[in-house]
């Protein structure tokens, strides 16, 4: 050994190149680290060989573990790498943990074809898309920047290449808490669960490595259209196991069961005639489901709304949330049905006035809605009257009540009919005033005389003319005189005067006949 090789061998006594040894940081400087590694001659970290926390949090005095790349670098430093020492030790415990199944942790840094990138101490793992959850993911990208446990399930130390599984250690958990879970799935046992899913059927629980099913119809005594309306995703529930079949893993759960049926004592705790005030829950054309207490609701039907009101549309009234008293009219506990009642809790108007009104008694009153075949009267009394078109007019010839009435307008009618059993009243106004046809038209009309009036209506069978005093009389077709290929319509027109000769009258018929042959004028 000449002098050259002893100073060598001398000055780096203890390194080997492509080791790893131990040093103690003296120096950090802007391109590197300086490290003493026990030799006379300095160490040198490049900036390009630290670790990714290194810059920010080594200090002088710090002990750290390097991997020796050359003994002999140009500048006099023994050049040192802290990617190769961590790879190296890296490498080491993936083989040991792929040996041993042991867990590693992991960082998942990335999305790429097939799956996802996984970094562990500075080397790049490869996550298949398979091997990511216990399910398929569609949009993994959730889990970037996540740390996890991974089994190492396979590793290529030559080519670099490492696979690991996130799916086989949630698997191995998922089987421990099966175990520890199937040990409290006895029928009638309170468990805990997570919601996982909510279908329109129900809702899937994971109670711990095994799911159940809690059906809509185990969620309430009362009525839900949706599991959504009492759970979602995520919540944390406790619930009845009700069936739990160890050989095929179904378990069957319940949420009402928790609570006594309420309707095993509805008609003790709800007797007919009795008041109650409960919550508007739903509102339909047909009624209001009113919600008694939990679980137990009735429905008040749009005919138990109001006493006078037939027609009412309940969402115009009512909403959601309101509160509303009611009387118990009807309970069913077989159907799990209450009828309930609001207008009950009032005394029927129809049996206050069972002794105040009189057939051909006269009445005020204030034209309220007009149909097509009449007027509706509100009364003081909060009921309304009926007001038949055809006993508006003795005379005229009214085609909608709204020709002569006003909305709102007072008037003065006589009573024809009262049937307070029927809930019904019907007054006339032209009975205020004797019947012309039977007092002065047979009188004041003979048959041959000449009359005059105006053109009021023209239909397809003749004319009907409007004399001076209202009466109207019907020019039949036959008693026009004309061409065959004339028509009516083109002859006559609303509002023209016409002088006619009366052929008919018949005042029970209340009808007077004319005619226009040899009298057109």
């Amino acid at each position: 050994m000449n002098d050259l090789e002893k100073l060598y061998a001398n000055t780096f006594k203890g390194l080997k190149e492509r080791a790893i040894v131990k040093g103690n940081v003296l120096q950090v400087k802007p391109d590197g680290v300086i490290v003493d590694v026990g030799t006379k001659c300095e160490g040198f970290i490049p900036l390009g060989e630290l670790l990714e926390d290194d810059i920010n949090h080594l200090k002088a005095g710090d002990n750290i573990e390097v991997f020796v790349v050359n003994l002999n670098d140009s500048d006099g430093f023994v050049k040192l790498s802290r990617q190769k020492a961590e790879g190296i030790r890296t490498w080491d415990m993936l083989e040991n943990a792929f040996n041993k199944g042991l867990a590693v942790d992991g960082k998942i840094t990335g999305k790429v074809k097939g799956g996802m990138t996984v970094t562990i101490g500075g080397i790049s793992a490869f996550l298949p898309g398979s091997q990511i959850d216990l399910k398929a993911t569609k949009n993994p990208d959730y889990l970037i920047g996540q740390n996890c446990a991974f089994k190492v399930i396979n590793i290529n130390h030559k080519g670099s290449n490492v696979i690991v599984s996130r799916r086989v250690l949630l698997e191995e958990q998922r089987n421990k808490l099966r175990e520890q879970t199937v040990h409290q799935l006895k029928e009638g046992a309170l468990v805990k669960g997570i919601i996982k899913n909510l279908t329109d059927y129900g809702a899937f629980i994971d109670l711990g490595g095994i799911d159940g099913l809690l059906h809509i119809s185990d969620m309430s005594w009362g009525r839900i259209s949706h599991p959504g309306e009492l759970f979602s995703i995520g919540d944390t529930v406790e619930v009845v196991v009700l069936t739990f079949n160890p050989e095929t893993g179904k378990v069957t759960l319940g949420y009402k069961q928790k609570k006594a049926d309420p309707w095993t004592s509805v008609e003790e705790k709800y007797p007919v005639g009795k008041k109650v005030l409960g919550k508007v829950i739903t509102t339909t054309d047909y009624g209001i489901f009113i919600e008694l207490e939990e679980g137990l609701e009735g429905l008040i039907h749009v005919s138990e709304i109001d006493w006078v009101e037939k027609s009412i549309k309940p969402s115009k009234y009512f909403s959601v949330g309101d509160k509303v008293e009611a009387v118990i009219l009807k309970v069913n506990k077989e159907d799990k049905k209450v009828s309930l009642s609001i207008k009950q809790l009032k005394q029927n108007p129809w049996e206050i006035l069972k002794n105040t009104y009189v057939v051909g008694q006269k009445i005020t009153g204030r034209v309220k809605s007009f149909a097509d075949f009449g007027a509706f009267i509100a009364l003081d009394e909060g009921i309304d009257a009926l007001l038949h078109i055809s006993d508006i007019s003795w005379l005229k010839r009214i085609k909608h009540p709204s020709d002569v009435l006003k909305k709102g307008q007072q008037i003065e009618v006589v009573v024809l009919n009262f049937e307070p059993e029927k809930e019904r009243i019907s007054v006339g106004l032209k009975e205020l005033t004797p019947d012309p046809w039977i007092n002065e038209i047979p009188g004041k009309y003979k048959m041959g005389d000449t009359v005059t009036g105006k053109v009021a209506n023209i239909t397809d069978f003749g004319i009907f003319l409007e004399l001076e005093d209202g009466v109207e009389g019907l020019i039949h077709k036959s008693e026009i005189e004309k061409k065959p290929e004339e028509k009516i319509e083109d002859l006559f027109r609303p509002g023209i005067e016409l002088t006619a000769r009366v052929i008919n009258i018949n005042p029970a018929e209340r009808k007077m006949d004319l005619s226009l042959k040899t009298m057109i004028g």
